[in-house]
């Protein structure tokens, strides 16, 4: 009976329905105007369109099992183990490095712009560290194993990620100034919004926004940072505003003749949470066993995923390169004909 209660818990606490209730059952509608309200009123909307994406999915026969077990699983994983690591981390660092900040910005629309810019630099440093630091990017290939786009994603996630992101990203935003109270209320929308880009094609087929696409990173920006393809690697790693993209060169949109390709560059095995969850971390550790010389192994922990002793790279960086010269030779022979 108490597992009964406990999944009855765990799914209002997944929708998040309950403060909605509450703020309707008592006609106090003033809390709207709060951080905390605000933040309970948007909660709900991701969990609903994620089981409006998979109806519509199945409904019109393009869901397959694969594209939401996986990371579906991996949610209930880390609902179990890591329910209390963020709120740890973040008061955490507050404490640490809040009192270290030149000036505080507060709760006003000149301050909400200051602490946007600053808190999708510290998501970016975070984020572009997740991709080029090989033990963090066994932290974060668990997000980008789904071999397909759609709302479960976002609960693709190993637990230890949580912490690392916080961690960075809080301790960025205290030393610039960011208040905590500012802090929140951008954790808050970017956290929506960050759920929001994962939709499917299912609900938004191109995912673009219309005029959106050009101001802000959507759907459509976020499932090129998703692909495997070699031309997408390592791009558009911001939330909502692409500024740091555009400054150091990540920003990409889709390419017409370019079709996206889920999941990371090994074949993860289908269905394996095991897998999704671990397995980059098993590649690591042979790499690191297997290396000659204790500075060849503390290298394969900090240099890019893809990167050997050996000098036999296949970084995203290499890649890129390589698809660069063949298209730059491709070009030359065609102008040559």
């Amino acid at each position: 009976m108490d597992i009964l209660i406990w999944i009855h818990h765990q799914l209002a606490d997944f929708f998040g329905l309950g403060p909605v209730f509450d703020m309707f059952a008592s006609g106090n509608y003033q809390k709207l105007l709060t951080v905390d309200g605000f933040g309970s009123t948007i909660a709900p909307i991701v969990p609903l369109l994620l089981v409006v994406e998979l109806l519509r999915g199945i409904l019109l026969r393009k869901v397959k099992r694969e594209d939401y077990q996986v990371p579906l699983l991996t949610m209930v994983l880390n609902r179990i183990i890591g329910t209390f690591l963020t709120i740890a981390m973040v008061g955490f660092c507050i404490g640490l490095f809040n009192r270290l900040a030149p000036f505080q910005a507060g709760l006003t629309w000149y301050g909400l712009l200051y602490g946007y810019v600053v808190w999708e630099l510290a998501h970016f440093v975070y984020h572009f560290l997740a991709h080029k630091v090989r033990l963090l990017w066994c932290l974060h290939s668990t997000h980008h194993a789904p071999v397909a786009m759609n709302l479960s994603v976002n609960f693709a996630h190993i637990f230890l990620e949580g912490p690392y992101a916080d961690f960075v990203r809080t301790s960025i935003c205290m030393l610039l100034g960011v208040s905590p109270p500012l802090l929140i209320l951008i954790m808050i929308i970017d956290s929506f919004w960050g759920s929001l880009i994962h939709v499917g094609e299912n609900v938004l087929k191109e995912g673009k926004l219309g005029v959106f696409y050009r101001v802000v990173l959507t759907p459509s920006h976020h499932r090129v940072h998703h692909a495997r393809n070699v031309l997408y690697m390592d791009t558009n790693f911001c939330n909502l505003l692409p500024i740091w993209d555009r400054i150091f060169g990540t920003y990409m949109e889709v390419h017409d003749n370019e079709r996206i390709e889920y999941g990371i560059t090994r074949p993860v095995k289908p269905y394996s949470v095991l897998d999704a969850y671990l397995g980059e971390f098993w590649l690591l550790g042979r790499d690191v066993w297997l290396a000659p010389g204790i500075g060849n192994k503390l290298l394969y922990l900090v240099m890019p995923p893809g990167w050997s002793h050996d000098g036999n790279h296949h970084t995203a960086k290499v890649a890129k390169q390589a698809l660069q010269m063949q298209q730059a030779s491709g070009t030359h022979a065609e102008a040559s004909i």
